[in-house]
């Protein structure tokens, strides 16, 4: 197998793997009374040390990073904003509405980046960017009303989510990339893990609750989420980029969206129609256009999470 169809190979398997981690997800809080603060704190602990402790085996000082007071407090902003923001936030709007539109809706990261960009350059947006930012706004409303106005096909609270969770995304992309000049994207996602993780942990009323659901099916399912979902899927799509381009990378990982509606779908019988087929296809549409490089780039790509 040559260099570039490992490449694509494991960042469509990563991708692939996020988007169904989202739809184990809705069906341990749907049907095993699973709370996503109780999930996000189990998945990131455990995956966040597994991480550090990988970055060990492979000869990085782990503790390194906390030696230097400037990495040491980028690094507690990234996880407990950046990190522990994009995983609460992802997790909540699956809890309040579904696997499928939580992953388009964070999806919306690049135009929030694209945005702070122009801000910051003080520059005006050029044609491309104004028509992604128009079909952000416009897949966005088709995948609340299914082209009608009488009623939301999903729950406001879970929409507030999801566009939460596309901020808090594009926070992570700004937070991470002054880290990663410096240290090792396992260990400075280790530990951003870690931290947030832990964090959270202090909002779970208890780490052994009794009214989950457990049997061998629920720990299947956590084991999909945290080992799979999260663990193997980032490692996939860092390993990728060494045999492809990060806006390649960055491009084929809106498998992710796509793996968690066709997995909705068809393990979850969740209804998608017309209307909100088309506002998916412009998202990923946004994405795709967001992603092609240019003279200036604006932003960076974005990572899997």
């Amino acid at each position: 197998m040559s260099s570039r169809a490992k490449g694509l190979a494991m960042v469509v398997t990563g991708a692939a793997l996020w988007g169904l981690s989202g739809t184990a997800a809705q069906i341990l809080f749907q049907e095993k009374h699973v709370t996503a603060e109780w999930l996000v704190a189990v998945r990131m602990v455990l995956a966040g040390f597994v991480l550090v402790v990988l970055s060990a085996w492979k000869g990085i000082e782990p503790f390194a990073i906390w030696k230097e007071r400037k990495s040491r407090w980028q690094l507690i902003l990234f996880g407990l904003v950046g990190m522990l923001g994009v995983q609460y936030t992802y997790f909540a709007s699956i809890a309040t509405g579904n696997a499928a539109t939580a992953t388009l809706l964070q999806y919306l990261a690049p135009v929030y980046l694209v945005l702070y960009s122009l801000v910051k350059e003080k520059q005006k947006p050029t044609i491309k960017i104004s028509f992604a930012v128009f079909l952000a706004l416009a897949g966005t409303f088709l995948l609340m009303t299914n082209g009608t106005t009488n009623q939301f096909t999903v729950s406001l609270v879970s929409v507030v989510w999801g566009v939460l969770s596309g901020v808090a995304l594009a926070f992570y992309t700004l937070a991470s990339a002054k880290l990663l000049k410096t240290w090792q994207t396992t260990l400075v996602v280790g530990w951003g893990m870690v931290i947030g993780g832990t964090a959270m942990c202090w909002l779970v009323p208890s780490l052994v609750p009794t009214n989950i659901v457990f049997g061998v099916d629920t720990w299947l399912l956590i084991t999909f989420v945290v080992l799979f979902g999260t663990l193997i899927a980032f490692l996939l799509f860092v390993e990728s980029i060494r045999h492809l381009s990060p806006t390649e990378s960055s491009l084929l990982s809106s498998v992710e969206p796509l793996s968690a509606v066709l997995a909705s779908i068809a393990f979850l019988h969740v209804s998608f129609g017309v209307f909100q087929a088309i506002g998916a296809a412009c998202i990923l549409w946004t994405v795709f256009l967001l992603s092609q490089p240019s003279k200036k780039r604006m932003y960076r790509n974005i990572e899997g999470v």
